[in-house]
C-alpha cells in the first residue's frame, strides 16, 4: 500500500441511550474494530488519519486509537467543508474507509478504496460531501465490511481463521484452531506451540520456541522464548525466558517474573518481581513483593501484605530459602541467603545468612546459613 493518508468514514449508529456502543468501538476477538482497523492500516504504511463522525463521538474514539497515530478528527455533519481543507494541498492517493471494516483479507465491495486526492476534492466541491466515487478509485481488497452486531458475529469464525493463518505463514503451529482464539494484536514467534483451549488477548506477545496451553488465558502479557504456560492464567505482566507456569497458576497485573523461574500449581503473584532462577513450586502467594535470585520457597508460604487498610511489601534476598507453611508479615526483609525454617511467622528483619525459627518466638542465628552449607558441602 503506498497511501500514507486515510480517511475513515465512521458510521453513526449509536442510539441516544448510554447504554449502546457504536458499532465501530464493538470488540471482535477482544479488539474494537477501530483499533484493529487502525493498527491494521499503520502496518500497512499508513501514517495520518482523518476521522469523520458524529462530533458526540470524537472523545469515546480517542481511547479506541493507538496514542502513536496521527488523527484528525472531522465533524461528520460538516465533513465536506472540512475535509476540503484538509485535502487541498494533498498529493497522491487518499485510501477512504467508508464504515465499520474488518482487514481480514477478502473483497471489500467497494467499502474500502484509493482515490487521487485531487479527485477527491473534486468530489467534494461538487457535492460538498462524498457523495460519489471520485474519477479513477480503485477498490481496495482485504476489508470484510460489517453494518450490525449479527454481521460482526458471523465474522467471528472468519476472523478467527484468517488470524490463524497470519501466525502459521510466521511458523506459529496451532493445534486446534477452532478451540483457539487470539486478538489481532497479539504478537507470536516462530516456533511457538499454541494448544487448544488457549485464549491470547490484548497486546500480548508470546516469544519463539514457546509452548502455551492447554486451557490458557495470557491478556496484555510479554512472554520470553523458550517458556511453558500451563492451564494457567496471566494479566498485564512480564515472564521472562525458559520459565514455566502452572498449571493452574494465577499471575496477577504489575507482576514481572523473571528467566528460569517456576511457578507451579496453585501459585498466585501479584504485583510482585521474581528474580531469575527462583522456584516457587506449589500453594504459595506471593503479592506486593520484590524477590531476588535463586529463592526456593516452600509448600504454602504466605506474604501476608494487608493489614485491612493499607498494602505493604515485602523483600527477599538472594539465594534464601522459605521453608514450608511459612508467613512473611509485611513490611518485612529477609536477607540474602538466609533460611526461614518450616511453620514460622516472620514479623522481624531476617539478617543475611541467618536461620530464623518463628514458632512461638523467632530467633535467628547469625551465621547460620554460612556454617551450614560449609558443612554439606564437605560430605
Amino acid at each position: 500500500m503506498d497511501q500514507k493518508l486515510a480517511v475513515l468514514f465512521m458510521p453513526d449508529d449509536m442510539t441516544l441511550t448510554k447504554e449502546q456502543t457504536p458499532l465501530m468501538l464493538r470488540p471482535i476477538l477482544f479488539c474494537p474494530i477501530l483499533t484493529w482497523m487502525v493498527e491494521e492500516l499503520m502496518g500497512r504504511g499508513i501514517e495520518r488519519f482523518f476521522i469523520v463522525s458524529d462530533k458526540r463521538v470524537h472523545d469515546m474514539m480517542r481511547p479506541y486509537v493507538p496514542e502513536n497515530a496521527d488523527v484528525v478528527y472531522v465533524d461528520g455533519a460538516r465533513h465536506g467543508e472540512e475535509l476540503l481543507t484538509l485535502l487541498k494541498d494533498e498529493k497522491g492517493s487518499v485510501l477512504i474507509v467508508n464504515g465499520a471494516v474488518l482487514p481480514v483479507g477478502v473483497f471489500s465491495g467497494g467499502a474500502v478504496y484509493s482515490a487521487d486526492a485531487k479527485e477527491c476534492c473534486k468530489v467534494l466541491k461538487e457535492h460538498g460531501a462524498f457523495a460519489a466515487f471520485p474519477k479513477g478509485a480503485a477498490i481496495t481488497k482485504g476489508f470484510l465490511p460489517v453494518g450490525d452486531d449479527e454481521e460482526l458475529r458471523s465474522a467471528q469464525d472468519m476472523c478467527r481463521r484468517k488470524i490463524a493463518d497470519k501466525h502459521f505463514a510466521a511458523g506459529v503451529s496451532i493445534m486446534d484452531v477452532n478451540n483457539t482464539y487470539i486478538d489481532p494484536r497479539v504478537k507470536i514467534g516462530s516456533g511457538t506451540v499454541i494448544l487448544p483451549g488457549t485464549i491470547l488477548r490484548g497486546r500480548t506477545v508470546i516469544g519463539k520456541n514457546c509452548t502455551i496451553g492447554p486451557n490458557a488465558m495470557i491478556r496484555d502479557c510479554t512472554v520470553g522464548d523458550e517458556t511453558e504456560v500451563n492451564a494457567s492464567q496471566l494479566n498485564e505482566s512480564t515472564v521472562g525466558a525458559h520459565t514455566t507456569v502452572g498449571p493452574f497458576a494465577y499471575v496477577r497485573p504489575n507482576s514481572k517474573i523473571g528467566d528460569h523461574v517456576k511457578v507451579g500449581d496453585f501459585v498466585e503473584i501479584k504485583n510482585s518481581v521474581i528474580g531469575n532462577g527462583t522456584k516457587i513450586s506449589h500453594l504459595t502467594y506471593v503479592g506486593d513483593s520484590d524477590c531476588g535470585e535463586r529463592i526456593n520457597f516452600g509448600c504454602g508460604t504466605v506474604t501476608t501484605n494487608y493489614d485491612g487498610f493499607k498494602k505493604f511489601r515485602c523483600t527477599i534476598g538472594d539465594d534464601a530459602f522459605i521453608g514450608c507453611n511459612t508467613n512473611l508479615i509485611a513490611p518485612v526483609t529477609v536477607g540474602n541467603g538466609s533460611y526461614i525454617a518450616a511453620g514460622s511467622t516472620i514479623t522481624d528483619e531476617v539478617p543475611a545468612d541467618s536461620l530464623a525459627i518463628a514458632r512461638e518466638r523467632q530467633v535467628n542465628k547469625p551465621g547460620w546459613a554460612e556454617q551450614w552449607r560449609a558443612a554439606h558441602e564437605k560430605k
